[in-house]
């Protein structure tokens, strides 16, 4: 007979604010929603506190037969749905704006329980959703066509816009609540449905929004399989992408898998958005390449140690800590192995480079690690002696995305150095450059500056806002979320601010 460890007091306050069921730690919890019913009869999933190690609770996920038919009611309700006219649709994402922001807190606070994230991101991603609502409310009376001269008399052209169909939403596990947010808003405000496919790992997140929205859906006799949601593994993702009948797939997460979803949507003449891997680190748009002029490398490079001495590690829920857990143990491991290779290459580890065992005895299994500077070789540096396996690894070192707390630097003696550094890489999300030389703004957002699709001057690479565009170039996908095609943010204050009142102050 298998016994079952009772929620901590922590994790069971927080899910019960949610209408999440607790008392079924041996049972599951419904995660398929078709518009009238939550069910869901495959394998169950499992979400574990990241923290803690404890099961939070195990997730019913979709069959084939059960997602074929929440394929079809998103259909449905579309069908209804795209008729309505766009201000009133407006008024129903004003009211889930409202629902959500009422939950800010208890929703931030699951974000940093399933996901591991600091309290402050927790909260600030929950912002997201409802800054990209307050967006979305105010297309809502501006979604304008276009009049276009004819040369035929007695003829105009119009640009109409219309509904696109059903938009399928894959999402990561390290943004569960705002990548969403950001497809929802958008989507439904054009009068299209959406079925969401989140991560396997964070099914709470997505059932607690969910649950929110359909309730302010059924207040004003929306169908609300306009917001169906479908929590499964490997499978119910993959039926999916290649479902004829879902016009659209916005699909964030890894390069490889991004390529074969890209594919697969393009084999059915879909439409699709990739927001894959950007070099960044756990989160998306984190700093985890730096590039420093040879003439303050020293200074800085001691700043920056005695900064991360400082950092505070251990339970994300806790307002004065600033590095929580990573997500998951696989994690701790792609963390080691990143340490692994630089040592063997040459590379220097100036700070951090193993797990941290927790003192406090609740978060002793916890995923915790000791963030790292490294001071790696790099890829154009010297080959001497240099085996074809270590110059393979010194690649990967650079090239490839670690979803850790490791800080890479290499030196540079001029302006056209560093920006080729950056952009050696295959990815292009967001990038910055420090500079009080004016003269570096111009050639940094120009054609001759970074290739990323976020590009910043004297403002760190997190930061992004729903007004302006999120995506990224090259291997990063294609496609933008949220507003525009480009983002440049330019800082010309003493400050650097993060938006949606993030804050990762140290003493």
């Amino acid at each position: 007979m298998r016994t079952v460890r009772a929620l901590s007091s922590r994790a069971s306050t927080i899910l019960s604010s949610l209408s999440i069921p607790t008392t079924s730690a041996g049972g599951v919890i419904p995660g398929v929603y078709d518009g009238k019913t939550w069910g869901g009869s495959g394998e169950p999933i499992v979400s574990q506190c990241p923290s803690t190690g404890e099961v939070l609770a195990r997730v019913a996920t979709a069959t084939e037969e059960e997602l074929g038919r929440s394929i079809d009611r998103s259909r449905e309700a579309y069908l209804g749905f795209r008729t309505m006219p766009a201000p009133r649709r407006g008024e129903i994402l004003r009211q889930i704006r409202e629902a959500i922001a009422k939950k800010i807190e208890p929703l931030g606070s699951l974000v940093s329980l399933e996901v591991g994230k600091i309290k402050t991101e927790g909260t600030g991603e929950v912002q997201e959703f409802v800054d990209i609502c307050d967006y979305a409310v105010g297309l809502s009376r501006m979604m304008n066509g276009r009049v276009i001269a004819s040369e035929r008399p007695g003829h105009s052209i119009l640009e109409v816009p219309n509904p696109l169909g059903v938009v399928g939403v894959i999402s990561a596990f390290n943004f569960p609540v705002a990548v969403y947010g950001w497809n929802l808003a958008l989507s439904l405000v054009a009068g299209n449905a959406t079925i969401w496919k989140p991560s396997e790992t964070t099914p709470l997140s997505a059932i607690a929004v969910t649950k929110i929205i359909s309730d302010v859906l059924e207040r004003n006799g929306v169908d609300g399989a306009v917001a169906g949601l479908v929590c499964g593994t490997k499978g119910v993702g993959e039926g999916l992408v290649q479902n004829k009948h879902v016009d659209m797939i916005s699909f964030t997460g890894g390069e490889r898998t991004g390529r074969i979803v890209g594919k697969s949507v393009q084999d059915r003449f879909g439409k699709v958005l990739l927001e894959l891997g950007g070099n960044n680190g756990q989160r998306c748009t984190s700093t985890r390449r730096l590039y420093l002029h040879r003439s303050i490398a020293p200074q800085f490079l001691e700043q920056l140690q005695a900064a991360y001495a400082t950092i505070s590690i251990g339970d994300p829920l806790d307002s004065s800590i600033l590095l929580g857990p990573l997500h998951s143990p696989s994690a701790v491991q792609l963390y080691m192995d990143s340490v692994k290779d630089i040592r063997e290459t040459g590379g220097t580890i100036l700070c951090g480079g193993t797990p941290y065992i927790h003192p406090s005895s609740s978060l002793k299994d916890g995923n915790f690690v000791l963030p790292v500077i490294a001071l790696p070789p790099t890829i154009s540096g010297t080959v001497s002696g240099r085996t074809p396996k270590q110059a393979e690894t010194i690649e990967r070192i650079w090239k490839e995305e670690t979803f850790a707390p490791v800080l890479k630097v290499a030196l540079f003696d001029e302006l056209e150095e560093a920006i080729a550094l950056n952009n050696a890489v295959p990815q292009g999300l967001s990038s910055c450059l420090w500079s009080n030389d004016v003269r570096h703004l111009g050639k940094w957002i120009g054609p001759e500056g970074s290739d990323t699709g976020i590009v910043n001057f004297n403002v760190g690479t997190s930061g992004a806002e729903i007004g302006a565009a999120f995506g990224g170039n090259k291997s990063t996908g294609w496609g933008r979320e949220s507003g525009g095609d480009a983002a440049c943010t330019v800082n010309y204050s003493r400050e650097a601010p993060l938006a949606q009142g993030v804050t990762f102050a140290v003493d």
